[in-house]
């Protein structure tokens, strides 16, 4: 029970460390991104209609990766025991 507790527990971590980690990688995209106004007026193109921010991820995924993190961290953690 203890080694599925741990498994559990470094899941999460992993999760929220991949997440923090994704968010902190836009925020300095997002800040560092300078557009080049000047060059654009030469290829002026007609603007998309729908704007979309961000995805829609599967629950189901969201399982997986979840179960299958924890299996991993598992397997590891029993063979480092």
């Amino acid at each position: 029970m203890k080694l599925i507790l741990q498994a559990f527990f470094c899941s999460i971590i992993i999760h929220i460390i991949y997440i923090v980690g994704m968010m902190l990688v836009s925020y300095i995209k997002t800040r560092n991104y300078k557009p080049d106004i000047a060059s654009m007026w030469d290829k002026a193109e007609t603007l998309q209609s729908e704007v979309v921010f961000g995805k829609v991820n599967s629950t189901f995924l969201s399982l997986y990766t979840f179960i299958g993190v924890t299996v991993i961290c598992g397997i590891i953690i029993f063979f480092i025991m």
